[in-house]
């Protein structure tokens, strides 16, 4: 059991989240850097990210016991939320759900981004990165998932807009971890 210590309190000062196409390989460890194919989603508010862990149990209750004799499990949830700030060719289609911003003529500045009418599987592996201070840095990896849920964009002159989303993890086979963790704190040693 852990003793009480301060040192292994984390703050994540400071990170970053990038997607990529399912099938992109991540870092296998904190000194590699991230691959090409890894977008980062730039600026996100500063309420930062959340973690969600939700499993569904059935209880498998007995005449012997007032307890549950076992628990059947049924659904495992595990979700990471943010809001992006940044507007741009990744941002918006990680958004809305996948496709493209396309230039409507080359060389006009001018982009278009259509919503499609029917949703399509917008599949990506997500990656996560904060350090606390200079000895600590955590990465956190999904290979597989998709964006489940949306906030709503407000638009107002109080401030930035902000793309909410909730990605949402996925299996990629029966073998590989649905997220892992990678951490250089020596907390763990």
């Amino acid at each position: 059991m852990a003793n009480m210590n301060p040192n292994q309190i984390r703050v994540a000062g400071n990170g970053r989240i990038l997607v990529a196409p399912v099938g992109t390989d991540a870092p296998a460890d904190i000194t590699t850097a991230w691959g090409p194919e890894w977008a980062n989603v730039g600026y996100t508010s500063s309420d930062g990210v959340k973690f969600g862990r939700k499993e569904k149990v059935t209880n498998v209750d007995t005449w012997q016991s007032v307890g549950p004799a076992r628990f059947i499990y049924e659904d495992r949830d595990m979700t990471v939320k943010f809001s992006m700030l940044q507007f741009n060719s990744d941002t918006l289609p990680l958004y809305f759900g996948g496709g493209n911003v396309v230039e409507t003529a080359a060389g006009s500045g001018i982009y278009r981004y259509d919503v499609a009418s029917d949703p399509v599987a917008d599949e990506r592996a997500l990656g996560m990165e904060f350090t606390d201070g200079d000895d600590v840095i955590y990465r956190f990896v999904v290979p597989r998932g998709q964006v489940t849920d949306t906030e709503e964009v407000e638009l107002n002159r109080k401030g930035s807009l902000k793309l909410g989303v909730t990605f949402t993890a996925m299996a990629l086979d029966n073998t590989t971890p649905l997220a892992s963790w990678i951490m250089k704190d020596g907390s763990f040693s």
